[in-house]
């Protein structure tokens, strides 16, 4: 599996959530985003499964339950503070919103 987080990224979430240095946060497939009735990524302070894939950056560990692989392998996360915007692209799947 293959998922990028950048590290503003991350430190937007650890901003946001306030994680503490090591603190499992856990990404998964959120089905109704908003306006869409499609997916998007939701967040949640859980401990992985045996299964998942972790990721470390800036001192949070980012986690993938196998369940939740086929929407975000591939992904990268990344942030732009100047617009307060995160970005989900995968190139895996044409269309993050409504995949098919």
């Amino acid at each position: 599996m293959e998922l990028t987080i950048t590290p503003a990224a991350a430190r937007h979430y650890k901003d946001e959530m306030d994680l503490k240095e090591g603190e499992p946060l856990r990404l998964f497939v959120r089905i109704g985003g908003v306006g869409s009735g499609g997916f998007s990524i939701g967040v949640a302070k859980e401990k992985p499964e045996a299964e998942a894939y972790v990721l470390q950056e800036e001192g949070v560990s980012f986690f993938v339950n196998p369940q939740d692989k086929w929407y975000l392998d591939g992904m990268t996360i990344s942030y732009d503070k100047t617009i307060d915007f995160l970005q989900f692209k995968n190139p895996k799947i044409y269309d993050v919103i409504n995949p098919k």
